[in-house]
């Protein structure tokens, strides 16, 4: 099991190329978001799947 379920403030920071403070801004953003929703959330950290779905828009596939 290589893949990655949840990113950390560092992969945030590596992936959008910007600063750990950014990092750890938008990620208490999203732990709110799906704590709101009723969601469990874990500090410092966001599942792929959403934080995939919030940044990069929810298309699965392209649709040609």
């Amino acid at each position: 099991m290589n893949e990655k379920l949840y990113y950390n403030a560092a992969d945030i920071a590596a992936m959008l190329g910007i600063s750990m403070g950014k990092s750890y801004k938008i990620l208490r953003e999203m732990n709110s978001e799906l704590s709101s929703q009723g969601f469990l959330t874990i500090a410092g950290k966001i599942p792929v799947a959403y934080f995939r779905e919030k940044w990069y828009g929810a298309a699965k596939e392209a649709v040609v």
